[in-house]
């Protein structure tokens, strides 16, 4: 019977690892473990790039006595085959439900190699936006161009089986978790994952440690607001979208917090005194951040949106 169970994992590793496509994955996958069921895998520092193979985003996974969850599912194919081959050597329990932070590229793109295994997955429904959008697929179009041979012709994009609505809740193996939406924050779509036995929140990109955060067309007023959100699930350890976890949800939230903070208020100021966007960004300070990675690729995109988000702002309070 032991031999027949092998057998069948092994093959369905396999086809997990063939329905990934792409290169195999040389960048090393490493799980974490936090507490007695909760793991996660940390990406490297800075934006995608051949250097990295796209991995460069957080994901989790929790064993539970009847199956694994997953939380998110890293920047490529060959990355979620690989996350698969990890969490195999943990444990030989199926991989049931896959958990979507939100449909940015680096932690959606892994899904294809969880879907070859049967896994369902999970999302909030306002990531059916992001996928019919035509910025999903420049994109992707972009990622095999810059991430190929991990990122190709055979990666697609993959929709959730159940989409939410707000928050809910379920039971896995004498473990509960609650998942709460949090967007439109940092996506239109945010949602975290608390694991209220081990008392482990995985944040997404909610929260960024150590590079600085996309913000892109965030709302970066609301986003400040669901950071509060986070601190009242109380959690004894919060993995973010990006970053070293830690025991301290409040000293990690703080980067994140202080980030956009100074965007608004730098950009806001600059809206007020009616100073077009290159003076204003050339006359700040950005020494806080710019030993950072990721900010020659994302701090001059984040300060231009949020001076367009601060227009906004302003018009609709006249």
């Amino acid at each position: 019977m032991r031999t027949l169970f092998a057998s069948i994992l092994f093959l369905l590793v396999s086809a997990a690892a063939c329905a990934a496509g792409g290169a195999p994955a040389m960048a090393k996958v490493q799980p974490v473990k936090l507490a007695p069921h909760s793991y996660y895998i940390q990406g490297l520092a800075g934006e995608a790039s051949t250097v990295n193979q796209g991995f460069m985003s957080n994901a989790g996974f929790v064993v539970t006595s009847d199956g694994v969850v997953v939380f998110d599912t890293l920047g490529s194919p060959p990355l979620g085959a690989e996350m698969i081959r990890q969490i195999r050597k943990i444990t030989s329990q199926p991989i049931r439900r896959v958990i979507i932070s939100h449909y940015h590229a680096d932690h959606i793109y892994g899904l294809q190699a969880f879907k070859a295994l049967g896994a369902e997955i999970w999302a909030h429904r306002r990531g059916q936006e992001y996928l019919a959008s035509d910025e999903a697929q420049s994109r992707l179009a972009q990622r095999r161009k810059t991430l190929y041979p991990w990122v190709d012709k055979t990666t697609r994009l993959v929709p959730a089986d159940k989409w939410l609505d707000g928050e809910t809740g379920f039971e896995m193996g004498g473990l509960h978790f609650e998942l709460v939406y949090v967007g439109p924050a940092h996506s239109s779509e945010d949602m975290v994952m608390l694991v209220k036995e081990d008392g482990v929140l995985y944040s997404g990109d909610m929260v960024f440690k150590g590079r600085v955060p996309y913000v892109g067309n965030a709302d970066s007023k609301a986003w400040l607001e669901a950071l509060g959100r986070l601190l009242e699930l109380k959690p004894k350890i919060m993995v973010p979208g990006h970053g070293k976890a830690s025991a301290d949800a409040t000293a990690d939230l703080v980067f994140t917090r202080d980030y956009l903070i100074y965007l608004r208020d730098t950009m806001g100021k600059a809206v007020a005194n009616m100073e077009p966007f290159e003076e204003a960004y050339a006359k700040t300070s950005w020494k806080e951040f710019e030993h950072l990675p990721a900010f020659q690729a994302a701090n001059r995109v984040n300060a231009y949106n949020t001076y367009l988000l601060m227009e906004s702002e302003g018009l609709q309070t006249k």
